[in-house]
Parts: structure tokens; sequence; C-alpha cells
């Protein structure tokens, strides 16, 4: 399965060093048997609260491939426990679907055209999170899933 995760915002480098959120999400990615693409965006113009989500929406969209199961990460979304979310996964690995897109929104959360046609909306909880950390909390959930998928001892529940 193809896991991609289109997100607004870039990962930057302090100081011209890698930042610490960049090495620990590629850390997991480097565990991971399925293959992760980040694909990131970002809208430069000075827009609307409104205009700026629904432009995010069109270039997070055009990132992912046409027939991607899509996940969209929003606050109002599903809270699934680790072992819920690898059964998720899982379920979809073994229904075939080949190419998975989480999509993570900018500041102001994800335009409605993006949830609201989202196959399932998950929520990393009722707190709020700087956006590159939501990176490394998905993707080491995805490896958690993955994990409790295989049997691994890495979670140990």
């Amino acid at each position: 399965m193809n896991i991609i995760i289109a997100a607004v915002g870039r990962f930057g480098a302090s100081r011209g060093k890698i930042g610490a959120e960049r090495t620990l999400f590629e850390e997991y990615v480097r565990r991971l048997t399925d293959h992760v693409t980040l694909k990131e965006i970002e809208e430069k113009r000075s827009l609307s609260s409104a205009s700026l989500k629904k432009a995010e929406a069109n270039k997070l969209l055009a990132t992912i491939p046409a027939n991607a199961l899509r996940i969209a990460l929003d606050v109002k979304g599903k809270s699934l426990g680790s072992a819920q979310l690898a059964q998720r996964l899982g379920g979809w690995r073994d229904d075939g679907v080949r190419d998975l897109a989480f999509l993570i929104g900018g500041a102001d959360g994800l335009d409605a055209s993006v949830t609201d046609n989202a196959d399932f909306v998950l929520s990393l909880g009722l707190m709020t999170w700087p956006h590159m950390m939501v990176r490394v909390m998905l993707i080491e959930q995805i490896y958690r899933a993955q994990c409790i998928l295989t049997g691994h001892p890495y979670h140990r529940a």
C-alpha cells in the first residue's frame, strides 16, 4: 500500500540544521514497510481565512491520486485507539486499497470540501497541536499500527 501524507506547510530547517520534527518523521518512515510519500504544499497569497482554506484544499487534493482513499485529519473526526486504527488500516489493505492519503490542513484547518468528501475523518484528539508535530504523531501511529498488525512487540497494550 502507498501512503501519502499531504500537508499544508513545509518542514523547515533551523539554523541550517534539519529540524527535530523532520528527523523523527523520517525515522518512522524508515521503519515502515509501506511506501510513504510526504507531499507538502504552501499557499503564499494573502487571503481571507475561508479563501485560504479553499486554496489549500485545492492544492492538497491535486497532490494525491484521484483513486486514493482519503483520510482527513480534523478535530471533529472520529478518535480511534491505536488498535482500532491498526484494524482500519489492515482492513483497507486487505480490501486492496492501493493509495491511502492522509490530508493535514493549515493553521485554519481543512476546508469542508475536503472533510465532507473524505472517506474517513480522523481526529488525533481535542488538543491543538503544531502542524509539524501532527505529522510526527500520525506517522508514529501508522508505524504502531504496522507493529500491531505484524505482532511486533513495539506496541504494549
